[in-house]
């Protein structure tokens, strides 16, 4: 029998059925167009399953060794068929799950029909037609809060638009806007008015792209507000734009910021063209960003073109983030670096690119402390703190003309060995080692997350970064290698949960693992790699809180609690979730939610080098005392919380939980004599 592995590699490799990062559907007509292995692969799923129907569509698992059999009767009749059944056959338990979803409400449905069946499949061209006039109608973007992949969202998403599907044709539903009427569209109206930097410029900033003698434009730049807060921080800083300084000459520039310009034309020919004369005006490095999420209330707003009109009489094209890469990749021919969400760098330096792509896997690391005083090593502590420095950050010893303040050193020392020599004696060899270790980590997630894209020649790395990669590993062919290794490891999500497991920081549980950000610098590296197939889609999200991995989907969450180290017991503001099997983005608000999540046991997401460890662990130990916990489930949400506070008559003030003071006497009495014994039945539980 194939291997998983084999697997795996030929469904990745097949031209036949529609592939995805996790899995491999094939129509049952398209089976004998296979290779023959995975033929012989899923002949073994029958055998396992025994006596059954013939099914619809068959499900090659890339992530477990697992094949499902599907059942869509109305394939053929319906543009958008129902799942009616499945039956899920695991080869390592060798048994079979059937599941039905004829009374289902919301039912799984297909779209893109013709991806599972060849191209003399009866209807491939009717099917392949459907598909063609739903994506120039913009049906078949994912948006947030819309799963097009379930019967209710399509059809919501259907109304969102105004448009029915008939008989594999996309119909404009009466009073929807079409091709014989055009309204006047006020582009200008979409500029925003704002006191400080755009996110997109804030995050070039950060991320070091402005050197002193750095020119900026902004073409499209609005009310100009990016142009005065960049000249500010003294940078040659100009812009354009057709409305507000349509005289303004356009002039080439080091960056070039093109800020939520192209989802607000509506004319793709124009919206082409202002990608394009940006990317003509970009010397080192051009800012994309447009809008990737869309909210419920866009069922008030009226489908146009490919977007919607707003109620400002604006324009707006909402991308899914792998689509906005698509476009800007293919029009500009160019390898688009995702920073956040809707926001990407384009560099034009191949070099740059990559420098920068490795830095944002280049964890933090500390000097190893002098741990022994050796009187040679005091005379030359100041002199060879660079060379550690060096060592720290690159986990190696410089070559010649690295290290700026290399002269004294070699001149005293001969050669930066010897001079590490001297260095070894006062501090612990193995800590020097662990950081060779965490670099080549660092390298090794980079290296395997470019096997997604077009993975950099050796040539087109820094010095430095060559290198790095010859010291640490020998060769670029080994480095990649071992990265392309670690990255095969993570299609099992049994091997991804005791990752998880056996990770010293972080929150387990048997349906998930979730850990503070500021940690993940921290994890196993394989873990590290397992979130960066989220991140390469959407770029390092800013003000993620915490990072939940899911352990019985494919899936990532990013949790947002902007009050976590002030509030004992922080509101949940937001989650962001990407699907890893499709690279959907899925987005959910709570900050207007009545009774929204809430935070308890905050110590359990960090380790005791978090500042305020101490504090968030004494008083969880409180709280549990108090018997607070004791109903986990009811207090997962603020109202829940609230209740149980008021039902044990206390209040938290700072780290402390005390008895509320407008308690009658009568109660408060009543409520110690129960406090009392819960406290001695947790004494007599843990002592």
């Amino acid at each position: 029998m194939v291997s998983h592995a084999d697997m795996v590699s030929l469904c990745q490799q097949s031209a036949i059925g529609k592939r995805l990062p996790n899995a491999l559907y094939v129509h049952f007509t398209a089976l004998d167009a296979l290779d023959a292995q995975l033929q012989e692969y899923e002949t073994l799923g029958r055998q396992i399953a025994g006596e059954m129907e013939l099914p619809t569509l068959i499900k090659f698992h890339l992530d477990q060794a697992k094949i499902s059999y599907l059942y869509y009767p109305d394939f053929d009749p319906d543009p958008h068929p129902r799942l009616h059944a499945s039956l899920q056959v695991d080869f390592t338990q060798e048994k079979a799950v059937y599941r039905d979803y004829r009374n289902s409400e919301n039912p799984p449905i297909l779209h893109r029909k013709e991806t599972f069946v060849t191209p003399h499949y009866p209807h491939y061209e009717k099917f392949a037609q459907l598909t063609r006039q739903e994506e120039e109608w913009g049906l078949l973007n994912k948006r947030s809060g819309f799963s097009i992949g379930t019967l209710k969202h399509w059809q919501k998403w259907l109304s969102v638009h105004r448009v029915n599907i008939e008989d594999h044709r996309v119909v404009a539903m009466e009073h929807t806007i079409n091709t014989t009427y055009a309204p006047v569209i006020e582009r200008y109206k979409a500029a925003m008015v704002r006191k400080e930097l755009s996110r997109p410029m804030r995050l070039a900033l950060e991320a070091e792209l402005f050197t002193p003698e750095t020119t900026f434009f902004d073409y499209g730049c609005g009310y100009g507000e990016d142009i005065k807060q960049v000249a500010r921080k003294g940078y040659s800083s100009g812009g354009w734009d057709p409305y507000y300084r349509p005289d303004t000459p356009l002039y080439e520039a080091d960056i070039v910021n093109l800020g939520y310009v192209i989802n607000v034309i509506e004319d793709r020919g124009e919206r082409r063209e202002a990608l394009v004369k940006a990317w003509e005006l970009t010397q080192k490095v051009l800012v994309v960003s447009a809008q990737v999420l869309i909210s419920e209330a866009s069922d008030r707003l009226m489908a146009y073109a490919d977007g919607v009109i707003t109620q400002r009489n604006t324009f707006q094209k909402y991308y899914e983030q792998e689509e906005l890469k698509t476009y800007i990749d293919q029009v500009l021919e160019v390898d688009a670096v995702p920073v956040d969400l809707g926001i990407y760098f384009v560099f034009r330096d191949r070099t740059q690119a990559e420098i920068f792509r490795a830095s944002r896997f280049h964890s933090r690391l500390s000097t190893p402390r002098i741990r022994i005083e050796v009187r040679r090593f005091e005379d030359y502590q100041e002199l060879l703190a660079p060379l550690m420095a060096f060592v720290t950050d690159r986990g190696r010893l410089p070559k010649q003309g690295e290290l700026a303040t290399q002269a004294p050193i070699l001149e005293e020392f001969g050669t930066f060995r010897r001079a590490f020599k001297l260095i070894l004696q006062v501090t612990e060899e193995d800590e020097w080692e662990k950081i060779a270790t965490s670099r080549r980590q660092d390298f090794l997630v980079y290296l395997a997350l470019s096997h997604f894209g077009d993975r950099p020649q050796f040539r087109h790395l820094s010095p430095t970064i060559r290198q790095d990669i010859q010291s640490l590993f020998g060769s670029y062919k080994s480095a990649c290698i071992l990265a392309d290794q670690m990255l095969f490891s993570l299609g099992d999500l049994d091997f991804i949960s005791r990752c998880c497991q056996n990770s010293p920081i972080g929150k387990f549980t048997p349906k998930s693992f979730t850990v503070h950000a500021s940690y993940l610098d921290s994890l196993d590296p394989r873990l590290r790699l397992y979130e960066g197939c989220a991140n390469r889609t959407i770029g390092r999200l800013k003000g993620a809180t915490l990072i939940k991995f899911h352990l019985n989907l494919p899936k990532i969450s990013y949790l947002f609690y902007p009050d976590f180290d002030q509030t004992p017991h922080p509101l949940l503001k937001t989650i962001l979730q990407i699907d890893l099997r499709d690279l959907a983005v899925y987005y959910e608000s709570y900050e207007d939610h009545p009774n929204p999540p809430i935070l308890h046991r905050k110590e359990q997401f960090i380790d005791c080098t978090y500042p305020q460890f101490a504090k968030f662990q004494k008083l969880s130990l409180q709280e549990e005392k108090w018997g607070l916990f004791e109903d986990w489930k009811a207090i997962q949400t603020r109202r829940g919380w609230l209740k149980c506070l008021e039902e044990h008559g206390v209040e938290i003030r700072g780290s402390q939980v005390r008895w509320r003071k407008d308690l009658d006497p009568y109660c408060l009495k009543l409520l110690k004599a129960a406090h009392e014994k819960r406290l001695a039945a947790y004494r007599k539980k843990h002592c």
